[in-house]
């Protein structure tokens, strides 16, 4: 990867830019502390823009639970043949055999509520075909009332478009028992995005990977840094670039998810005192205080030798036509 030097400014936020030079330099940097990991990104040019992609990782800081949506066509894919593994779980042999009937996720599609089979017995081939009572991939429904019967026949674009929808967040896929919950605080998710992304287009990307039914608007990036410090992401900026001139090291800096109405910005001179004990802050309270004080007497000193000049030039100033 080659790191050419130019002089052209590349925007990084609302009049907020930089230049190409130094954000290849920075990019370097990031790419060298990710050698040989997923994380490093590449970059390229089009009509003369660069253009920097590659995996974002993004902590989850949530608060409050979300809700995972209903997927639109109500039914499991079974993977096909050449598949070696599947989000589910499921094991197949070399040539598709199933080694462990138990895991099998293609079910046939019936009312929610109905019982499923557990058995079914070929009356010429005598094989048996085993139907999990709480299969690993639950059906995703639009409602507790039923679903319509549909053909199960998919084709291999379909198929692949479905499980590429069907990510799961530190496990957890949809369940409509468990559809709403709350991601662990600081586990870690990724997406892959590119360098002429905003913060609501990377938002709405991440809600879609995971099919959160969530409206972006409830949820704001925010770079948040071991002093205390957060730092939110606008809309105008741009979240791989702000992670590139950041510096890579998460042990120093982490993007997080957070939502928009239960977090506030903390400056650098506020972060400065996160982290100091009771004791201490109230001992700079108490100097702060004596200070006040001192420079609130000063000022009424100085007032006060004002206000005495000016009642004895009025005093003068009143005697001298008397006198006349």
């Amino acid at each position: 990867m080659e790191y050419g030097s130019c002089e052209y400014l590349v925007p990084c936020g609302k009049d907020k830019f930089i230049s190409k030079n130094e954000l290849l330099l920075h990019l370097k940097t990031y790419n060298i502390y990710y050698e040989g990991q997923n994380l490093q990104l590449r970059h390229r040019e089009e009509e003369g823009e660069l253009i920097v992609e590659g995996l974002l990782n993004i902590s989850w800081g949530l608060r409050r639970p979300i809700r995972l949506q209903m997927q639109d066509d109500n039914q499991r894919i079974r993977p096909p043949p050449s598949s070696s593994s599947w989000h589910s779980g499921c094991n197949l042999g070399a040539h598709g055999s199933v080694l462990k009937p138990s895991t099998l996720p293609d079910i046939q599609v019936t009312d929610v509520d109905a019982a499923v089979n557990t058995e079914s017995t070929g009356s010429n081939t005598g094989t048996t075909r085993l139907q999990p009572e709480d299969p690993p991939q639950l059906l995703r429904t639009r409602s507790d009332v039923g679903v319509r019967r549909r053909g199960s026949s998919r084709t291999p674009s379909e198929q692949r478009r479905i499980r590429r929808h069907r990510f799961s967040i530190n496990g957890h896929f949809y369940n409509h028992k468990t559809s709403v919950f709350t991601p662990a605080y600081g586990s870690i998710t990724n997406v892959r995005i590119n360098s002429t992304m905003t913060t609501p287009q990377v938002l709405k990307l991440l809600l879609n990977k995971f099919k959160i039914e969530n409206s972006a608007e409830e949820f704001a990036l925010y770079i948040v840094h071991t002093s205390g410090e957060k730092q939110k992401l606008r809309a105008t900026d741009y979240p791989l670039i702000a992670r590139v001139l950041q510096g890579p090291c998460e042990q120093v800096s982490k993007v997080f998810l957070m939502e928009e109405d239960q977090v506030e910005e903390v400056t650098y001179d506020v972060a400065q005192y996160i982290k100091f004990e009771m004791p201490v802050l109230r001992s700079f309270i108490q100097k702060l205080e004596e200070e006040e004080d001192r420079e609130v007497k000063k000022l009424m000193r100085k007032y006060s030798i004002l206000r005495l000049m000016i009642e004895q030039r009025l005093e003068e100033i009143s005697e001298g036509p008397a006198r006349l």
